[in-house]
């Protein structure tokens, strides 16, 4: 098995996601994307990210697009009902996918989004078949970078855009580990904000927008942790995704953070014709 689905992938996941919202007295015959919400988006400020991320990328209902490293599904589903465009989410580890199809059928959303099961490395699509591609807390992951953004601007249509949300290294050095991610150095593949900009340039990008989004994630993050520490942890959260190290993951990820080992980015870039 892939090192990066080893990782993510949690044995019974969707199982104990479904006793969570149980646990939090939500009805499995009737439920609405909202009841998602706690654990189906695994990014640094979860929907507020994602609808940012969206109005950046001026989503329209035309468009057909593509959610890379789509996990849980939290983001496809977001994209599909709210703008009713067309959004095929694709993710490398096995039980995200099984998860992400039973919760989009459980929220009548099955005709919307669909989801695959393939690498972001040679991904099942034509080319030019795109007009958005979407990732959120990915490339962390994926050490040939070239081969991952070139795979990007193959399937997105020319004058496609790619729009990401991501976290890269930062000026205070390597990260305290584990952390969401990665349990140890080994998985993780940062790189700077720059290294990244001149990546996608040399894959066939113009880059539109380019926001370091930092100290507002640091804020986000930083709160989550101390409402956490207030209230307990819920039966409903991202911690069922990181088994149990997710306490530690969540403390080293602030920590790195404040300590401006990590950066967050977001970018909106578009494929040359």
């Amino acid at each position: 098995m892939d090192p990066v689905s080893r990782h993510y992938g949690i044995s019974g996941l969707l199982d104990i996601i479904l006793e969570g919202l149980r646990a939090e007295g939500k009805d499995l015959e009737n439920l609405a994307p909202t009841d998602l919400a706690p654990v189906d988006e695994l990014h640094i400020r979860g929907r507020e990210a994602t609808v940012e991320l969206a109005a950046l990328a001026e989503v329209q209902p035309a468009m057909r697009v593509l959610d890379v490293g789509s996990g849980l599904g939290g983001s496809t589903r977001y994209l599909a009902s709210e703008f009713g465009c067309r959004v095929t989410g694709i993710d490398l580890t096995p039980q995200y996918c099984e998860a992400s199809e039973v919760l989009t059928k459980l929220v009548r959303m099955d005709g919307l989004a669909e989801f695959r099961c393939a690498s972001a490395l040679e991904m099942p699509f034509e080319d030019n078949t795109f007009d958005l591609a979407w990732t959120q807390h990915v490339q962390m992951n994926i050490e040939d970078k070239p081969r991952f953004y070139s795979e990007i601007a193959r399937v997105l249509r020319p004058g496609g855009r790619f729009v990401f949300h991501d976290i890269l290294a930062g000026p205070g050095g390597p990260p305290h580990f584990p952390v969401h991610w990665a349990n140890e150095p080994e998985l993780s593949f940062l790189v700077a904000p720059g290294e990244l900009r001149k990546l996608l340039e040399a894959s066939g990008f113009k880059t539109l927008a380019w926001k370091d989004t930092t100290e507002t994630a640091t804020n986000w993050f930083l709160a989550a942790l101390e409402k956490r520490r207030e209230t307990g942890v819920p039966a409903l959260g991202l911690h069922l995704l990181l088994g149990d190290t997710a306490p530690q993951k969540f403390q080293n990820v602030g920590r790195n953070l404040t300590e401006k080992r990590l950066t967050v980015f977001q970018g909106l870039l578009e494929k040359q014709r």
